[in-house]
């Protein structure tokens, strides 16, 4: 029990200290800041979704046919975002076009529901890999586990500035911008308790699971971090800063493990 509320802490821990960042700075992120952030956030997630997600699910059977559960399970996270993606009205930083089905919702609300969708694979990705960890045989350590935490941990605080602060530029009074960037990950440790129910009760499919969380926060950063990353100025920083997110997030996964 300890090390399931050790892992859904650490989390929303990175996501305050993050939002947090809001009293520090002014109504504006600088470019280089949030491509740098964005970057970060993107190495540590794609490193977390091999070598934590998509790696111990291979592992987990034996043979010729052992990556096929992986690779259901991947496909089955992306198509699951996209649908949530589709069928979620929302809306990105940096655009003005609402995507998903038209809605009278405000933009603020469109945006909280854009952030939702981001932590969403995170959230399972955490309690897929807890899962793992209180189950006997299944080839996950808890310290493997807790290192997924903590990797989402660190990049969740990147994530948290590039929430408050916007909110911040947009008019918003500090406190409430801090608020606001806080409750953007309440769907982590919801989506990690979803999850983690789940494969306790059917042991067999944990390496769905696994691989499963793994195509949804790849989805993530294909589909949003990446571009956002890339496009405009500094983008050198931004590869810089993912290649710095993914051998930290490596080091941390084999080295404690």
């Amino acid at each position: 029990m300890e090390t399931i509320l050790t892992g859904l802490l650490v989390p929303m821990l990175g996501i305050v200290l993050g939002s947090a960042m809001v009293f520090l700075t002014g109504r504006q992120m600088s470019d280089l800041l949030q491509k740098s952030l964005l970057g970060f956030a993107a190495g540590v997630m794609v490193s977390a979704s091999f070598w934590s997600l998509l790696l111990p699910a291979v592992e987990m059977n034996e043979g010729r046919w052992a990556v096929l559960p992986a690779a259901i399970g991947f496909l089955a996270g992306i198509g699951f975002l996209l649908f949530i993606d589709i069928v979620t009205p929302h809306i990105h930083f940096g655009t003005t076009q609402p995507e998903g089905p038209r809605t009278g919702l405000s933009r603020t609300t469109m945006l909280m529901l854009a952030i939702t969708i981001h932590h969403l694979p995170e959230g399972m990705a955490i309690g897929v890999v807890l899962a793992g960890a209180i189950q006997n045989g299944a080839g996950i350590s808890t310290a493997s586990a807790l290192v997924v935490a903590l990797g989402i941990a660190i990049q969740n605080v990147p994530e948290g500035a590039v929430v408050s602060i916007p909110m911040r530029a947009s008019g918003k009074s500090r406190t409430r911008s801090f608020l606001m960037g806080c409750l953007s990950g309440i769907a982590q440790p919801l989506g990690a308790v979803m999850v983690l129910l789940l494969a306790a009760l059917f042991v067999p499919v944990l390496p769905y699971l696994l691989a499963f969380a793994a195509g949804a926060m790849l989805y993530v950063v294909v589909e949003e971090i990446i571009p956002e990353a890339s496009s405009g100025q500094h983008t050198n920083h931004s590869t810089i800063l993912f290649a710095a997110g993914f051998v930290i997030m490596m080091m941390l996964d084999i080295v404690l493990d």
